[in-house]
Order: C-alpha cells, then structure tokens, then sequence
C-alpha cells in the first residue's frame, strides 16, 4: 500500500511527505501562476504602450474630429492647439479602401454582428448574426457606426491585425483605444478619412 505522499509522486513517509508534496505544488503553481502574470502584463503593457500616444498634428481640422490616414494606419483624435491622440488601426485591404466624409452616428457597447453581404457573399459559412462578446465577433468591445454606410471603427477579436490593411472598409482598433476613443467621442462626430 502506498501513502499518500507516494501517490503523488513524492517519497517520504507518513505526514512529512504530505506536508512536502502540498508545499512543492503550491511553490510550482505559485511560480507558474506569477510568471503568467508577469507575462499577461509585460504584453498587455507593451500593447498600451504602442497603442495611443499624443503627437503634434496640423491639417486645419478642428477639435474633436477624428481623421484616419489610411496608408499611416492610423487614426487622430484632434486635441486642438497642434495636438492629436494617434491611433494605430487596421484598415480597408486593397479595393476595399475608401476616402471621405462622414459622422458618428452610433455608439455601441460590445455589439452583436450581422455580416454585411459582401462579407456574407465571401464567406458564406458566417453565421447571419454573431452575439456581442462572442469570441467570434469582428467588432470587439465596441463600435462607432458612420452614417451613410455600413462601415464602423470598432474594436476586434484580432489584435494582431492592428496595423495592416485588413478589412472591407472598417477601421479597426485594439479593444482598449476602441473604449478610449468611445468615450471621447459623441454622436455627430466628424470622421474624415484619407489616404
């Protein structure tokens, strides 16, 4: 018959192998559970640090819009006095692009998504609807819907894809500027998107 501390595959006899096998578990878990930490916060720190920034910026747009520069992948905040909150974005992919005016003119927490036909047309195996906080929805934590269209700045499943040219015309962000932006923006914010 074995003891205890022999069954979880500790030598030793009788209690002090108890003892020895609880401590060296908790000390492995404590270990493991402190170094994932370390990392969840070293990525999540150095994904906040290379997210937004404050940067001069000129262009004669006036405090509040919000401008994307499609080919920096990145989109402005508009401070005033010479200033911007910079974010790095996903964009539209080639053909996908597009230029000009709009306003905000939804705001919506973690939203469900309905793939747009396009989408749909190309992948057909979406389903028609994606709840909001699923792990498979495209928008992320939030989305800001532009008038005239079916295009949004939104947040993503894909943090990765932040600064590539990805989407069929939406602006992506990560999750955390996404909800930074959501707060300082209201409805019939200017949005001008260029090149």
């Amino acid at each position: 018959m074995h003891g205890r501390g022999e069954e979880a595959g500790h030598s030793g006899s009788g209690d002090h192998g108890n003892i020895y096998g609880a401590v060296m578990t908790f000390h492995r878990w404590l270990a493991a559970s402190s170094a994932a930490f370390i990392l969840a916060m070293t990525v999540g720190a150095s994904q906040s640090a290379q997210a937004r920034e404050i940067v001069g910026f000129a262009g004669g747009y006036s405090a509040g819009t919000v401008v994307v520069k499609t080919g920096e992948r990145h989109l402005y905040y508009v401070l005033g006095n010479g200033k911007a909150i910079r974010y790095p974005v996903g964009v539209g992919r080639a053909g996908k692009q597009w230029t000009g005016t709009s306003i905000i003119d939804g705001k919506h927490l973690r939203p469900a998504w309905s793939p747009p036909a396009e989408v749909k047309r190309d992948k057909p195996s979406l389903p028609n609807v994606i709840a909001g906080g699923s792990g498979r929805n495209p928008m992320g934590a939030a989305a800001l819907t532009l008038s005239g269209g079916q295009y949004a700045i939104h947040g993503t499943n894909q943090p990765g894809s932040i600064g590539g040219f990805v989407s069929y015309g939406c602006i992506r962000m990560y999750n955390q500027d996404v909800l930074d932006l959501y707060n300082r923006v209201g409805f019939g914010t200017t949005v001008v998107v260029t090149r």
